[in-house]
């Protein structure tokens, strides 16, 4: 069974980029540790539709879910990661 789709809802790389600042400045992450940000559809029954997974790449790699889409996502949203 695929729990995720193949197909990724594209994600406006305007707002990744602020979502990661957001992150650097709001979680205080040393910019020179990279950031990835994915969009994901889950086909899995009870899952939100589209999650935004934010992975600070730190040892151990740090985590966050947050259940909406990346265009949707505010600074708000970056502050209850805390």
């Amino acid at each position: 069974m695929n729990l995720f789709s193949q197909d990724k809802p594209k994600a406006n790389p305007e707002k990744v980029r602020d979502i990661k600042n957001w992150v650097y400045r709001i979680l205080n992450v040393n910019p020179d540790i990279p950031i990835s940000i994915s969009q994901l559809t889950c086909q899995e029954p009870g899952c939100p539709p589209i999650e935004t997974v934010i992975a600070i790449m730190t040892q151990p790699v740090k985590q966050y879910k947050i259940h909406k889409t990346v265009d949707e996502i505010d600074e708000l949203d970056i502050c209850n990661l805390y």
